[in-house]
């Protein structure tokens, strides 16, 4: 008997997630406890097409990718639990709730997203989880999500 994978590399986060460049935003997902759990890191650098604009002169990742981030450790997360890799699994956010923003995110951060699953099971649809980002042990943005599960 195989024990549980408890991590991906970003190889097998692209066997999983649709997403590419510009638009992966975890490099790495560990300490993934089967689908209650797990923490993905993201190397923020200042080559991302969004601090361009955001701001010129003052790079802060956007919020709203901090999110994204912590969504697609979460659908890493549950990909790796159930074997979706080669498998065409589409991730729909359904709802973003209680986000909060503390802490700027800045070029040479690493981001660090522990995501934890409110609701949720094996051949369901529709998932509810916990996020919180941090850099540093201080925490950068926290948020409920839900996202709709289309595993092929």
């Amino acid at each position: 008997m195989t024990s549980p994978q408890t991590s991906a590399d970003i190889q097998l986060i692209q066997r999983i997630l649709p997403h590419r460049y510009p638009f992966l935003l975890v490099d790495k997902v560990v300490d993934i406890d089967g689908t209650t759990s797990a923490r993905g890191l993201k190397n923020v650098t200042m080559n991302e097409p969004h601090f361009q604009g955001h701001f010129p002169g003052m790079p802060i990742m956007p919020g709203v990718t901090i999110i994204e981030a912590m969504a697609q450790t979460a659908a890493v997360m549950v990909g790796v639990t159930l074997e979706m890799a080669d498998k065409e699994m589409k991730v729909y956010f359904m709802a973003i709730d209680k986000a909060k923003f503390r802490r700027k995110v800045i070029p040479g951060d690493v981001l660090e997203m522990n995501v934890s699953t409110l609701r949720g099971k094996p051949g369901g649809k529709v998932w509810r989880f916990g996020g919180v980002a941090s850099v540093e042990g201080e925490m950068a943005a926290e948020c409920e999500f839900t996202a709709m599960m289309d595993l092929g």
